[in-house]
């Protein structure tokens, strides 16, 4: 039975009051949920709780004794920190109060996102040489990894951008864990660039260093700026990686999951600001949240940036160019480091990930960095990038969908992290061998139901706030499977599906035919009531029945709710755990043969030493004695936690649920979906692009958007009515139709098909480019013609620059044939641009001449997906009379860059881009 209402007296005790503000929403006195969000949101921020350290951190959880992924409660992750952003922004909407949130980012940007100081010598970093290839190994027993630098790595095409755009050579991104409480000892305190030992305060640490089977009970943390001054006579470096020598140096690691969720808070937050009128009180943090989403992307390319696909040597698997490396999903992490300041010889490094999971994709912020301008990012490759993200994530998520609906693992571009061979069959993803348990396998990474609830409350809020067709339809079938395997009482118990097994394997993927993976199936294991997990799985339903209609789960997110409630305490929301695994205390920690050090406290690190040997500080907490007595022969531990992340979560999951399916806001009541748009038609092809344009939609408040589908999948988004699908087979038929979106998240019926074949292959050396124009001369009858072109390569190779030229064509109106050509500006050098003026072969409707624009050898070649920057252009006639631009076959009236149909490209002489006159 559903539990049929939010009982009284359990989560809803003493609401705070929220704050008056102009059309901000004061909670409403008969909405128990809005109450029952200010209450959960009120124990969290009491002090007397103690959910935060004295930074104003938030710690993993108020309780100390806590070992999982952090293994120590008062230490912190970026997830936790992500996390509080978004109750903060859930306040806002609320209460009109914006200024935790605000307080909620200054934090970060103090705390967890290391500062100069804390990376010193970024400045060194080498984009040509990013890092020394070591291969990871299976068991930590193979540490240290020896380096290797006879391995081919490729060429970061991140870092100059980045650096151009935000004046520096400093990443912008969260480190993962942070002991808040300083209970190492380290005293790795942000802004200091050094350790200063044990005492308050917090510091940075990391751990995680020795392949897919080293648990958290197997781990030797380390500061991230290693001195030499704690472990053995190198530092904990010579634990990790084998060297001749060992240099100081500072490390971090970013988990890209919890940078993608501060975006998706920081969208919600904009548009509920904006919605009250308050936009401007969070455009700086905005903006902060999309300069994150700048350097994110380092989580889409490569390790090594070696080519994405068929990478199966370590030596033969060819170092990248450009876009070669990136596969555009969000891999497990990304990390940066380099030499310590005053250490001698500055140097850098930045290494990506080639290995993917299913649970940390985040399509609702691959769309907002891509679609939203205020969390569009300054770096001129960027916005495509998240876009062709956004399709390239629904992709993976359609792959690894089981028959029952769950989702499998996930793929990498490093099999074992060294380039092995994958096993005979492994199917593939663009090249990328699928693994069932990618990244860690002890426990198996995607066996856990976590990560299918956060995953999709993901997939929802961007079905949610997009209605896009390919995400309602994995969403659907994983509605019906989960909720299938859920069961709600009356007496207010509940349970959902705890741990997964896998069997078979999904079909290689094939984006003009997906699969049906009728061979890939889930069962599920065991149950459980984590209440951080019901949140997750409760705000998944609450978007998906919002959006879709769907009153089951509608249902079934209030009857989980309720229930979740019931297990109220004075500090949140929580179910006692049993904590079998805590018998791993005793586990041994691989230490090589020969090698001893001490941790600050003391404590020995040599081979024989357990988890709670290097840890002795665990046996004075108040806890401790539970843990004894089962290591002692008694029963297994029992322990009410409350972890910030899931305390943060059923706030949140309340709050949701109220402004969704109680207030029935989020879209405004519109209701209305736009027209359908017409006149879809192909502009140009070329061997591995096809270029489209269609006309306007119409909508009752406004169109923001359109989707682009291929063969029925979705293949990307467009705020303009111009879009390019590159990386496409040569000589291949592909059908194609358009979708538009409103402001309120409705989505139009599909325009009418058509179809486009590309070129074919071979050696004519077209390459995929296309052009984007915009216009800078405000009079259409002055003396001078002024416009602003940019050449994009949309395929995945590099493009030749001195291959290229770009037409634009425009009527001289009479008077001299001689003309003047200038680049006042352009982001490769003026020097490196050539122009002139061409007379047109035969009469053209709107143009007798052409502005001719190339480029030298010295402008370089053009990386996959790279951008040319900006080229800034004029011209005259040679007596300096007016034109008259009106009817310019080129002319639009557009002052922001668009795709330009009508201003053609030629690659080697061969046309590949737009359409002449």
């Amino acid at each position: 039975m559903l539990a049929m209402g939010l009982v009284p007296g359990t989560a809803v005790a003493e609401p705070a009051t929220p704050a008056a503000a102009g059309g901000a929403r004061a909670a409403a006195a008969d909405d128990p949920y809005t109450q029952a969000f200010l209450t959960q949101y009120g124990k969290i921020k009491a002090a007397a709780n103690g959910y935060f350290s004295p930074e104003g951190l938030p710690y993993h959880s108020v309780e100390t004794l806590m070992v999982e992924a952090p293994d120590h409660g008062h230490e912190t992750t970026s997830e936790a920190v992500s996390f509080w952003m978004w109750l903060e922004a859930a306040y806002g909407r609320v209460t009109g109060d914006w200024d935790p949130f605000n307080a909620a980012w200054a934090a970060a940007e103090k705390t967890i996102i290391p500062q100069h100081a804390d990376q010193p010598t970024s400045d060194s970093y080498n984009p040509g040489a990013p890092a020394t290839y070591a291969p990871e190994h299976p068991l930590p027993n193979g540490y240290p990894s020896a380096l290797d630098g006879t391995v081919p790595v490729g060429t970061d095409p991140l870092a100059t951008e980045l650096a151009s755009s935000y004046g520096t050579m400093d990443v912008y991104g969260m480190h993962w864990l942070m002991d808040l409480d300083n209970v190492y000892g380290y005293g790795n305190k942000p802004g200091t660039g050094g350790e200063s030992g044990p005492g308050a305060g917090a510091s940075y640490i990391n751990s995680y260093q020795r392949g897919a089977q080293e648990s958290v009970w197997e781990t030797v943390p380390q500061p991230t700026t290693d001195l030499f001054k704690y472990g053995g006579p190198n530092g904990y470096l010579d634990l990790f990686v084998g060297d001749a020598s060992y240099a100081k140096q500072w490390k971090y690691t970013n988990a890209p999951d919890a940078d993608a969720r501060a975006v998706q808070a920081a969208y919600w937050a904009f548009r509920w600001a904006s919605d009250q009128g308050k936009g401007s009180e969070v455009a700086a943090s905005v903006a902060k949240a999309a300069k994150m989403g700048d350097y994110l992307r380092y989580a889409m390319f490569d390790k090594y940036f070696k080519r994405i696909g068929d990478c199966t040597d370590p030596g033969s698997c060819p170092a990248a160019s450009g876009r070669d490396s990136q596969h555009y999903l969000l891999s497990w992490y990304y990390a940066w480091g380099g030499a310590a300041a005053g250490s001698g010889g500055g140097w850098a490094w930045r290494i990506g990930d080639g290995a993917s999971h299913q649970g940390y994709q985040n399509p609702l912020s691959a769309w907002a960095l891509s679609n939203v301008p205020a969390l569009t990012p300054k770096s001129a490759t960027a916005r495509g990038d998240w876009s062709k993200s956004l399709t390239r994530q629904l992709e993976f998520l359609t792959w690894l969908q089981s028959s029952e609906g769950a989702f499998a693992g996930g793929c990498t571009n490093s099999w074992d992290g060294a380039y092995g061979k994958p096993p005979a069959g492994t199917p593939t993803f663009y090249g990328m061998a699928y693994d069932w348990q990618p990244v860690y396998h002890d426990p198996p990474s995607n066996n856990w139901f976590g990560f299918q609830a956060w995953g999709m409350e993901r997939v929802a809020a961007y079905y949610y706030v997009t209605g896009n067709a390919s995400a309602r339809a994995v969403l659907a079938k994983w509605v019906a499977w989960a909720s299938g395997e859920t069961t709600v009482g009356a007496d207010g118990t509940f349970r959902f599906p705890s741990t997964l097994s896998w069997t078979g394997q999904p079909d290689t993927w094939n984006a003009a035919s997906p699969g049906d993976n009728a061979g890939l199936h889930v069962s599920v294991v065991d149950y459980a009531n984590d209440v951080g997990v019901g949140a997750a799985y409760v705000k998944t339903l609450t978007y998906y029945a919002a959006k879709s209609g769907d009153e089951d789960a509608a249902a079934l997110a209030k009857a989980l709710l309720d229930a979740m409630a019931l297990n109220t305490t004075d500090k949140g929301i929580s179910v006692p755990e049993t904590r079998k695994d805590y018998n791993r205390f005793n586990d041994e920690v691989y230490i090589p043969a020969g090698w001893s050090g001490t941790m600050p406290n003391g404590d020995t690190v040599e081979p024989g030493a357990t988890f709670v040997d290097i840890r002795s500080w665990y046996k004075d907490d108040p806890d401790w004695p539970k843990v004894q007595a089962y290591l002692d022969g008694g029963a297994a531990p029992s322990f009410t936690y409350h972890r910030f992340w899931a305390q943060a979560a059923l706030a949140l999951a309340f709050a949701i649920y109220a402004e969704l399916l109680v207030e029935g806001g989020g879209t405004g009541g519109d209701t209305e979906p736009p027209t359908a748009p017409a006149g879809l038609t192909v502009t140009a092809t070329t061997s591995s692009s096809v270029s489209l344009s269609w006309s306007a939609a119409t909508d009752n408040v406004a169109v923001t958007g359109y989707d682009v589908y291929r063969n029925g999948v979705l293949a990307g988004n467009a705020t303009t009515r111009t879009f390019t699908d590159a990386d496409l087979a040569a000589a291949t038929g592909y059908s194609y139709t358009v979708a538009a979106r409103d402001a309120g998240g409705n989505t139009s019926a599909l325009s009418a098909a058509v179809t486009a074949t590309t070129k074919s292959g071979g050696s004519s050396g077209t390459g995929a480019v296309k052009v984007q124009y915009k216009n800078t001369d405000s009079s259409a009858t002055d003396n001078q013609i002024r416009l602003g072109l940019q050449v994009l390569n949309t395929g995945g190779a590099p493009v030749d620059l001195s291959t290229v030229t770009v037409r634009y064509w425009f009527s001289s109106d009479g008077g001299p044939n001689t003309f003047g050509t200038y680049c006042d500006y352009a982001a490769l050098g003026s020097a490196n641009i050539t122009h002139k003026v061409v007379a047109a072969a035969g009469p053209k409707t709107g143009a007798d001449r052409y502005l001719e624009v190339g480029f030298t050898g010295g402008a370089g070649t053009l990386a996959g997906g790279a951008s040319t920057g900006e080229l800034q252009l004029r011209l005259n006639k040679s007596d300096w009379s007016n034109f008259n631009e009106s009817d310019d076959y080129s002319r639009s009236t557009g002052t922001v860059y668009g795709d330009a149909s009508k201003v053609t490209a030629y690659v080697g002489g061969a046309l590949a881009w737009g359409i002449e006159p």
